[in-house]
């Protein structure tokens, strides 16, 4: 069996794949992150350390020892960890990460150390040149397992034989019984630890100089101490094997310790060093002419993602979103949280820093610049560092997700495709990572309820390939994303592709799928799914006419590529017809007419056929009622054959081989065909004796397993599952109960063509293809797995091809089932000639094994329960706490809610008044307006007035000068008192002494008149102005009330009202 701790683990000879450090009692029950250092997986070292001791200061040596490559190499700094500090720590000037013996470590010779300052320690720092002399050998390079810590003053009490290598119980019983026998025997040492599983625990002389023994991290299966209070806490064991395989025996290595503290020190070294794998690949394994240990720079891990959503309640708090299957239900307009959980279940966690942005889109297979980014609200991390959700906001009025926020049409009851990415910021990645999950939303008008609906979020597993690579940072962690795809993506690489309409556009007709129907996760695939294609290429028709044209010429012979043809597959219109060749039908056509004659008859089992009937085929049209016929036929081939075969009669699992064979031929027929199968290939072999053959068969398949997948029949073994949980329907029913049609149709073929053989090559290869994703699973996981998800895998032609090829590739001979099944006989003989007392106590020891795992599992599951129960307190404790604090938040907001209410009503009043001001102002302000605009009207009439009169005395006057002009020609005196432009020529003096001595009455009297119209004009302005004043004092004062009104409260009716009244004064004054 390979060994978990080590990459190189054909060093190994432990016979279990979990490796256990135990420490001792204590009231307190460890975190789970803190008591495990590792889990027990096919990439995992395998070490746990099981807590029934005092964990706390177990977590805190092991965060100091698996952080020490982060520290600068110093001591830690409180008296504490001073006193009880064993391990070692890589300063900055080191080239390497790894140090040399001859760096320091510590013994107890110096009685100045204190713990705590109170008791002597048990470690003194020794020079660099005292330790030079202890180191074993002075190379250039360090070996892998001189990276290592150093106890002194531990004392070697023996070596005992255990026949449990892993019961705590029975190592402390050991150690007590050699404590007790403590004598001159017991010698002093130095104990040598490595800090990686590629080293060895060492037994050195008390000066150094030499070693007394060695033992391999990979061969060490269990580790503890004496518990605490008792007179072996200072004792500590561990438990290697030796020998080979067949002959394996097991010794418990007893030491004691001069100082007790150093016990807890040492257990943490252990755990180290089942934690570690150095990364340095030159480094050279510490046994003389062993290989150095490659480099592993490629990691997979397994990513486990959960997607929900969530929808307002109109309460404020947002409850969970009902989902069919794979598909959510959605109503309009209400605002909504998607949830994105990431979870790790790999040995190695990554470190996800924060969340760059998580993206929804309609559609699958949605290109990036399509993708419409959500508002993050917080990234949440577990106690654990295990698990990361990632929840955001989504507002479904946005318009580039108007598609997500229409009511689906009723041609959409499957829903349509929605595509959800996260993109994660992980330590050691340069680049973001995006995980992309597609699920089905419908979405329902704003009233619909729901009243029942499955809560469970959808999940959906990615397969993350990573490469380490230089760090630009030493003793940072670099790596490269190689491969990064889906469990729907491998699904959907497996379909293939009919026609390049088969492209989804977002749209939501064009939303559903049309390659597969999706279904739930722990949903098993329905019996009967599936459609065969009848379709063939019209060469392989005429090849397999050609063949059935030479058969039939001479049906004793079968022609010489049948097996070839069979191998590949019989057409689908063929099949009827070679199964009954195959089968030898067409020369006993004596058990057609018997069947006619048989249906007759009673039989004792029709009850049972009638009720296994329904329950068969249920995904196939022509079994899912009684009209299409295909009950009734089952239920006659079904009942024929129990009557026929009276020492049989009727087996569960029948029915699904009749209904495959109905499918292609009449009943007569496929009653001869299941007769052939249970006669001729001895089917019918495994129903009788209880079954013995049948027992033969999965003693055969699990030593097939043994020999073909050795490291996956170990881990079943360790698990505790056998052929008969998973294989029993394979063998009774020849796959036809649970895989899919074209899968079952094509085992058949194979079937008839070679025989019962054939099972146990369709049977290994599941297995192999299987392989990876059974050694991650447990018990239940394993069972599961086998009934829901193994027979999803084949619902596509190319992977049953696949299996088929892979089924046919593996070499089973008859030789070797023969030899197994006389294994299996000879077992059952020396069973019943053993002894009943040894049966007895062989019996009893495999119990008790049985019964140390389970209570190991039992205190494992006790512990993850206490976890999760103080877990939950110190939730309930947050959430009561929060519940306080909103009580309190709500009777402050009710208070402020009063006062609220107040200076509304005092505001509502104020408005009030001020619109009552405002409306006595506007009637003041338009009673103005009116008589100023009378006022303005009777002015532009009597401008128009007096311009039309003035116009007429200027003519008027004008024509009295030409007049006048006319009368002076005639005096010589006065002819040249006046020019031609109407000017006098004389001096202002003779013009004045004329005017006084001849004054004209009409100039007079038109002068006085201008005088007045001037006078009426002025007051006019006069009126006009005063208007104009007024009219801005009022502006001045409304927009004065509008600025302390809006200061007071923002009313936007109250604003819109006196913006109204503003244009209507301003639109009145223009």
């Amino acid at each position: 069996m390979e060994d978990k701790v080590s990459r190189s683990s054909a060093d190994s000879l432990s016979v279990t794949e979990e490796f256990v450090v135990v420490t001792p009692n204590s009231e307190k029950t460890p975190e789970p992150s803190q008591d495990n250092v590792s889990t027990t997986s096919a990439e995992s070292t395998g070490l746990k350390i099981v807590g029934n001791g005092n964990m706390e200061d177990l977590k805190q040596h092991l965060d100091e020892v698996l952080g020490g490559d982060q520290h600068d190499g110093k001591a830690p700094s409180d008296g504490h960890d001073e006193g009880v500090s064993g391990w070692e720590t890589p300063t900055n000037n080191d080239k390497s990460r790894f140090r040399s013996v001859s760096e320091p470590v510590y013994s107890a010779n110096n009685p100045s150390h204190r713990v705590g300052g109170d008791s002597p320690t048990s470690f003194q720092q020794i020079s660099s040149q005292d330790l030079d002399r202890l180191s074993p050998s002075r190379v250039g390079m360090v070996p892998l397992d001189k990276i290592c810590t150093l106890f002194s003053r531990i004392i070697y009490l023996g070596a005992a034989s255990v026949n449990a290598p892993k019961s705590e119980m029975e190592a402390t019983k050991k150690m007590t019984i050699l404590k007790q026998q403590q004598s001159q025997n017991a010698i002093e040492i130095v104990l040598s630890v490595p800090r990686t599983s590629e080293g060895s625990v060492r037994l050195l002389e008390p000066d150094g100089k030499s070693e007394i023994s060695a033992y391999r991290i990979t061969t060490i299966l269990f580790c503890c101490r004496g518990r605490e209070g008792t007179g072996i806490s200072d004792c500590f064991a561990f438990t290697c094997g030796h020998g080979n395989r067949d002959s394996q025996l097991f010794q418990c290595h007893i030491f004691r310790c001069e100082v007790p503290e150093a016990v807890q020190r040492i257990l943490t070294c252990f755990g180290q060093a089942f934690h570690r794998v150095p990364r340095s690949p030159g480094l050279v394994d510490s046994i003389h002419g062993a290989m150095p240990a490659p480099r592993e720079t490629l990691m997979s891990f397994t990513i486990p993602v959960l997607v929900d959503i969530r929808e307002e309640d109109g309460k404020g708090n947002f409850g969970a979103v009902p989902r069919d299957k794979r598909c959510f239900k959605l109503r309009q307009g209400v605002k909504k949280e998607v949830l994105v959980t990431v979870q790790q279940t790999h040995h190695q966690v990554l470190n996800i820093e924060r969340c760059f942005g998580l993206l929804i889109s309609p559609g699958r297979e949605v290109p990036d610049r399509e993708m419409h980014l959500l508002d993050v609200v917080n990234l949440e991390t577990s106690s654990d560092c295990k698990n990361y959700t990632v929840t955001s906001m989504w507002d479904p009025n946005k318009a580039d997700l108007e598609v997500l926020n229409t009511e689906s049409p009723p041609g959409l009851d499957k829903g349509m495709f929605m595509t959800i990415a996260v993109d994660l910021v992980i330590t050691g990645i340069q680049e973001p990572v995006r995980f992309v999950v597609e699920t089905k939303v419908r979405i329902f008008p704003s009233t619909e309820k729901f009243w029942y609906f499955n809560k469970k979020p959808v999940q959906e597993f990615f397969y993350l390939m990573l490469e380490e690579i230089e760090a630009a940072v030493e003793n940072e962690p670099a790596y490269a994303v190689l491969t990064l795809e889906s469990e729907s993506q491998r699904e959907r690489r497996r379909i293939p592709t009919r026609s390049p309409s088969t492209n989804l556009v977002q749209t939501p007709d064009s939303m559903t799928s049309v390659a597969e129907e999706e279904s739930d996760d722990d949903e098993p695939l329905q019996s009967g799914s599936g459609n065969v294609d009848k379709d063939c290429e019209e060469s392989i028709l005429l090849n397999w006419g050609d063949l059935l044209a030479k058969w039939r010429s001479n049906l004793s012979v079968r022609p010489k590529h049948l097996r070839s043809m069979v191998r590949k597959g019989i057409p689908e219109a063929l099949r009827g017809e070679v199964w009954q060749l195959l089968a030898g039908v067409k020369e006993c056509e004596d058990l057609m007419e018997e069947y006619r004659v048989l249906i007759t008859k009673i039989s004792p089992a029709e009850q049972v056929i009638l009720a296994d009937i329904t329950r068969t085929f249920t995904a196939h049209e022509k079994f899912q009622n009684e009209s299409e016929g295909g009950q009734d036929a089952m239920y006659k081939i079904s009942k024929a054959y129990s009557v026929y075969d009276s020492e049989v009669g009727y087996c569960q699992g029948l029915s699904f081989l009749a209904a495959v064979l109905w499918l292609h031929m009449p009943e007569e027929q496929a009653f001869a065909v299941l007769t052939k199968i249970m006669y001729d290939y001895h089917l019918r072999d495994l129903f009788m004796n209880s079954f013995i053959e049948l027992h033969v068969k999965f003693y055969q398949l699990e030593r097939l397993m043994e020999d073909n997948i050795p490291d996956l029949f170990s881990h079943f073994v360790h698990i505790g599952i056998e052929a008969h949980m998973y294989a029993s329907q394979w063998f009774l029913t020849l796959y036809t109960a649970k895989f899919p049609l074209y899968t079952v149709f094509h085992i058949m073929d194979l079937f008839l063509m070679e025989g019962m053989p054939i099972v146990f090559n369709i049977a290994v290869a599941l297995l192999k293809a299987a392989k990876k994703e059974l050694l991650g699973q447990d018990f239940e996981g394993v069972l599961k797995y086998f009934r829901v998800t193994l027979p999803k895998r084949y619902r596509t032609e190319e992977s049953a091809q696949e299996l088929m090829q892979t089924a046919l590739s593996t070499k089973i001979s008859n030789r070797k089932l023969k030899k197994y099944e006389k294994e299996f006989y000879a077992m059952r003989e020396d069973e019943d000639r053993e002894d009943p007392l040894e049966r007895i106590e062989r019996e009893n020891k495999q119990l008790m094994h049985a019964n140390i795992r389970l209570e190991q599992e039992n205190d494992e599951l006790a512990r993850e329960l206490i976890v999760h129960r103080l877990a939950m307190e110190k939730q309930l404790d947050k959430e009561r706490d929060r519940a306080d604090e909103l009580d309190r938040d709500l009777k402050a907001i009710k208070l402020q809610l009063l006062d609220t209410e107040e200076e509304n009503k005092h505001l509502e009043s104020e408005t009030s008044q001020i619109k009552e001001m405002y409306r006595t102002g506007m009637e003041k302000s338009e009673s103005d307006s009116k008589r100023n605009s009378t006022i303005i009207a009777d002015y532009k009439q009597i401008c128009s007035q007096l311009s039309e009169r003035l116009e007429k005395q200027q003519t008027a006057a004008r024509e009295e000068m030409a007049r006048l002009r006319r009368r002076l020609q005639s005096c010589e005196q006065c002819a040249n008192l006046i020019n031609e432009d109407g000017k006098l020529n004389q001096s202002s003096d003779v013009i004045r002494a004329s005017e006084e001595e001849e004054p004209e009455p009409e100039l007079v009297v038109a002068e006085q008149q201008i005088r007045e119209l001037e006078l009426e004009l002025a007051q006019t302005k006069l009126q006009l102005v005063e208007s104009q004043c007024q009219v801005q004092d009022l502006e001045h004062k409304l927009n004065s009330a509008m600025t302390d009104l809006h200061s007071s409260k923002n009313n936007s009716w109250l604003q819109k009202t006196f913006s109204s009244l503003k244009d209507a004064t301003v639109t009145k004054k223009e």
